[in-house]
Order: C-alpha cells, then structure tokens, then sequence
C-alpha cells in the first residue's frame, strides 16, 4: 500500500506543472501582426536590404579618407655571363628589397566621391521606405487575413443556425404529414432546404479552415491548429466621426502625399542624379597623391631607407561623347521618376477618395443590414406562425429561413468589411 501511495503521489506531482499552465490568451490583431514581423518574412528581407545600404554609405565616405598600406616584396635578377651587369634592363639591380608604407588620397576635384556618396545615401533611404512599405503591405495582408478569419467562423455560425431552423420545420412537417395535416409536398420542401442548408454549412466550414491555414501561415508551419482570436466582430466598432476626422486633410496637404511610396520615388530620383554627376566627373580632370616612406633598396640596410611624394593629374581629351550621353540617360530616368510621381500622384488621390466613400457607404450599410436581420427574424416567425395555423404556404418559411441566413451573413460581411475598409484608408492616408 504504501508504494500504491508513493507511485500516487510521485504521479500527482509530476502533474500539478500541467495543471498550474494557464490558458491560452486569444490573440489581437496587433499579436497576429508582432508574430507575423516576429517571423522571416519579406520584411527580414527588406530589413537586410537596408542594413546593406547602410553599410554603403560608409563604404562611400571612407572613399574620401586616405587608405594606408605596407608593399613588400624581394626582386632577384639573374647577373649575365659575361659578369658583372644584371639581366633584365628594366630592373635595377640583381637583388632589390623593397619595404615601403605607402600613402594614398584621392582628390575629389570632380565630384565623383560626392556623386558616389550621395548615390549611396539614396539607396539607403530607397531601402528604408522600401522596408516601410513592405512592413505596411505585411500588416495589410494579416488585418485581411485576421478578419477574414472572423468572417468566416461567422458565416458557419450562421449557417449551422439556419441548418438547425431548417431541420427543426423538416421535423415539424414530418410531424403533420403523418397526422395527414399537411401535404408530402411540404415534407419535400423542407427536406430540400436542409440539404441546402447542409451544403451551406460544409463550404463555410471549409472557407473557415482555409482562412486559418492562411493567416497562421504568417509565423508558423502549423497552420491545421486553430487559432484562437479576440473576435472584433463582436466588439463596439470605432466610430465613423473619430475615422473621417484622423483621415481630414491638414492644413500641410492631403495625407495621401505623405505616403512611403512617394519617400521611394524621391531617393530614386536623387540616386538617377547622382549617378548622372558621376558619369559627368569623368569630364573633368581626375587628381590623387601618394606618398611612400620605407626602403627601395639594392641591400637590405636601414639606411638605405627614404619617401617619395606623387601627384598625378589625369586631365581627359575626348571619348566621343560616351559619357554626355551616359549622363543624359540618367537625367531622362530622374525625368522618368518625376512623370511617374504625378501619375501616382493622381492614382493615391483616387485612392484616398475611394477609401473615404467606402468608409461611409459600408457604415450606412451596417445599420441596413441590422434592421434586414430583425425584420426577416419576425418574417420567419410570422411565417411559422401561419404554417402552424394553416394559413400560410411550407414554401414561405423555407423562403423566410434563407432569407433569414442571407441577412445575417449580410451583416457579419458588413462588419468586416467596414473594418477592412477602415484598414484600406489609413493605408491610402500614409499611415
């Protein structure tokens, strides 16, 4: 007995850890859209992106500081046969050493480490409104995906509800048949519309799965497990006023203007520039200086040690006009950038208006499709009403259930798309 109650107790214990976990907290949107940037994604991609341009910039500011080396190397020149003199003209001796610390500055009376360095510090702000946009369009398609969710488990709600309408008037019918009540043909009706109804329910169930399979495959392989989710469906949704008022133009200019996309194309503009500088630099005369300090000697002795100092100036003639026309090229794609500007220019405000209307018609509707559920639901019961009492036909309740579903999906779909809505305008708003 008392190895009985040992094994009991070791067992107990070893179970309270599992006891003592707490339950699982129902994930946000905002926790769907931490997990999603949590994971390697397309933004991990633009986020190395802009680390890269960052290291470019540096890389092109140390192009104006001197670099520094140490050259050391042994020649050795075979002497003639006949004595005395060293076979190769072009060398200085039979044995040289050499043991230099050379010294080299680029002198940038061209421009073209500055064309360099302002290249690079547009890729890096290309890189950074590209890593924005790419985060904005991630958050997007988990908001879509996250509410798609919610809409769908809805939808198989209502769907199971109407299957269990429809199956319990079946069943009343059947009922009535055998007491020679009502007619087969109202068996038949309603045995129609919970096949319908059934149908419904299986390929809501199905949009239900695929809808979570696709938003937790944002952060995890596990994609079959249900998430578990705070339902906004069946929160209090923010207000149309505080929605049209963070969306109100400012005294700056439309908000639309303040999207990343514009961040884009300005530092692709300035990049085209650069690069046109710098094909221009190469019209203008090229200098740089060095200077060496070591040993350059025919014996390897300290004293034989000395410097040198170089300036070279490489002033170019004529190259038949390649680099004019390499520097036009980029001028006519900077004019490329500033035509694609006004074009976008034009497509966001449409945007922006678009967002603004749906925001508006989609919030009327919500309203609308409250007031279609509550009449259909009295459709439904006075339609019940008068089967029961013999004065109404099967096929007015089997209207009024459909009717019924129709007007509750109408509802939830409404819901979230004023939510999806609202999401599309602070996109369209910069935000």
């Amino acid at each position: 007995m008392r190895t009985i109650s040992n094994v009991i107790i070791v067992g107990a214990l070893s179970c309270a850890p599992v006891l003592a976990q707490p339950a699982p907290q129902p994930l946000t949107l905002q926790d769907c859209i931490r997990l999603a940037q949590a994971a390697q994604s397309s933004v991990t991609v633009a986020r190395q992106e802009a680390e890269i341009a960052h290291h470019g910039v540096s890389r092109a500011k140390a192009s104006f500081l001197p670099q520094v080396h140490v050259n050391n190397g042994f020649t050795y020149n075979s002497p003639l046969v006949r004595g005395g003199d060293f076979s190769f003209v072009a060398l200085n001796g039979i044995r040289e050493y050499v043991s230099q610390l050379t010294t080299l500055q680029e002198l940038d009376i061209s421009g073209k480490l500055r064309s360099e360095l302002e290249r690079a510090h547009a890729d890096r702000d290309a890189a950074i409104a590209s890593l924005g946009l790419t985060q904005r369009d991630l958050r997007r398609a988990v908001t879509t995906g996250y509410y798609r969710v919610l809409l769908s488990r809805h939808l198989v709600q209502v769907a199971q509800n109407a299957l269990a309408e429809a199956q319990s008037f079946e069943s009343r019918t059947r009922l009535l048949s055998e007491k020679g009540e009502v007619a087969q043909a109202d068996v038949t009706k309603a045995s129609a519309q919970v096949a319908f109804q059934q149908q419904a329910v299986n390929a809501a169930e199905l949009e239900a799965q695929i809808a979570n399979h696709e938003l937790a495959s944002f952060w995890t392989a596990a994609v079959s497990d249900p998430l578990l989710l705070v339902d906004s469906l069946e929160q209090p949704l923010p207000g149309l006023d505080s929605i049209l008022a963070a969306a109100g133009a400012p005294s700056s200019g439309p908000l639309y203007l303040k999207r990343p996309e514009f961040s884009l194309l300005d530092a692709q503009r300035r990049g085209f520039l650069a690069d046109s500088h710098r094909a221009r630099a190469d019209l203008l005369p090229q200098a740089n200086f060095a200077f060496q300090y070591g040993l350059d000697s025919l014996h390897l002795r300290i004293q034989d040690r000395g410097y040198a100092a170089f300036i070279n100036l490489n002033i170019p003639v004529f190259d038949w006009l390649r680099t004019h026309n390499l520097s036009r090229q980029f001028q006519l794609k900077a004019r490329q950038v500033d035509t694609t500007r006004e074009i976008a220019t034009r497509a966001f405000s449409k945007e922006y208006q678009d967002a603004l209307s749906r925001v508006r018609f989609i919030y009327q509707q919500i309203s609308l499709t409250e007031r279609q559920v509550k009449m259909s639901e009295d459709n439904l019961r006075m339609s019940r009403l008068r089967y029961e009492g013999g004065e109404g036909a099967a096929l007015d309740v089997v209207a009024a259930q459909s009717q019924l579903a129709q007007a509750r999906a109408n509802y939830f779909t409404a819901l979230a798309n004023y939510l999806n809505a609202k999401a599309d305008l602070e996109i369209a708003t910069g935000q």
